[in-house]
Order: structure tokens, then C-alpha cells, then sequence
């Protein structure tokens, strides 16, 4: 019996000390890129967000118990089309007025090989919270890291996009979001 609880409690202790080694990290956001592209009537157009923030707990070597909360103004998004920018924070969009944020959490890593690596958490956006697996690659370099992904989204799973917008005959459901980031190691 006393064996037993040995095994658990070293168990727990490795636990518990995978997860104090991982380091944190903030978002440098001068230095990353939080941008999305769609098509309109069949053209492609880009876009990025102006404004974001976050903080991640991550450790390459122990990614389960690492986790990420992201922070994103809604109202920072620009395409560089005058049309586009001004109907962005509408009612049938991203509803900013209502709705300034959203807000993605990763509750663990998962390693996937190679230095790739799946962020497995929620997006809520306009309020709508969906399960997201977020893949991205990853380099460390003293105390800077770097990441890079692109996940696909359908727009309508969040409500973007109401009215006229609410189908793909004028803009297409699925978008894409991509993240180049750069994270500065500011904890153990």
C-alpha cells in the first residue's frame, strides 16, 4: 500500500513540475500579424486586426499542460477597401458595438511532430463560443518564440454575416485566419 501512494504522489510531483517549468509568454504585437482572408464575388481579399493581446503558458516539452488566452479587437480590422472597413463593425458583421471582442482559449497543446503543434481550446466571436484545434509550428530562440498557423473558419458558425451577408452568394462562408507571432518569454 505504501508503494501505491509513492507511485501517486511522484506522479503528481512530475506533474506539477512539468507544469512549473513551462515558461509564459506575451504576445509582442508590434512584431505579430493577426490577419484573415475571404472572397467576395469570387475575388479573394486580405485583411488583418489591428489589435490583440495575449498571454501563453507553454512548455515544448510538456505541451499538455500548457494553455493561451487571446484578445481580439474586432473593431481593429482592416481589408484597405473603404467599403469593406466601414461595413466591418456593422450589426451584419462583426457587430463591434455589441461585440468588441473576441476572445480564443487554448486549455492544452497537443505535440503533432516535427515542431508542429495543435492549440485545442474555444473561439467565441459575436458571442457564438465554438471548439477550435488551432495548428501552428513553433521555434524558440533564447527567449523569443515564434508561431505560425492558419486554421479555416465558416463565418456563419459565429453569426458573421447576417441578412444578404447569411449566405456564399456574395461572400464565401469559409475564411481564413492566419497568425504570425512573436511571443517574448516573460515568466519561468
Amino acid at each position: 500500500m505504501t508503494l501505491r501512494y509513492f507511485i501517486v504522489g511522484a506522479a503528481m510531483l512530475a506533474g506539477m513540475s512539468a507544469s512549473a517549468e513551462a515558461a509564459t509568454w506575451t504576445i509582442d504585437t508590434a512584431r505579430s500579424h493577426l490577419g484573415f482572408t475571404g472572397s467576395e464575388n469570387g475575388s479573394a481579399f486580405s485583411g488583418r486586426f489591428g489589435k490583440f493581446s495575449g498571454a501563453i503558458v507553454f512548455d515544448p516539452a510538456a505541451p499538455a499542460a500548457g494553455h493561451a488566452d487571446v484578445t481580439i479587437g474586432m473593431g481593429s480590422a482592416t481589408t484597405g477597401d473603404q467599403q469593406k472597413d466601414g461595413a466591418l463593425p456593422d450589426s451584419d458583421w462583426f457587430a463591434t458595438g455589441k461585440y468588441p471582442q473576441a476572445h480564443f482559449v487554448a486549455t492544452t497543446f497537443k505535440a503533432t511532430g516535427g515542431g508542429a503543434y495543435e492549440a485545442v481550446g474555444t473561439l467565441t466571436i459575436r458571442g457564438v463560443t465554438k471548439p477550435v484545434r488551432l495548428p501552428f509550428t513553433l521555434a524558440i530562440t533564447g527567449d523569443t518564440a515564434k508561431a505560425n498557423g492558419t486554421v479555416q473558419l465558416i463565418r456563419t458558425d459565429y453569426g458573421v454575416g447576417q441578412g444578404a451577408w447569411s449566405t456564399a452568394q456574395y461572400v464565401a462562408l469559409q475564411v481564413s485566419v492566419s497568425f504570425d507571432i512573436i511571443a517574448k518569454k516573460t515568466g519561468p
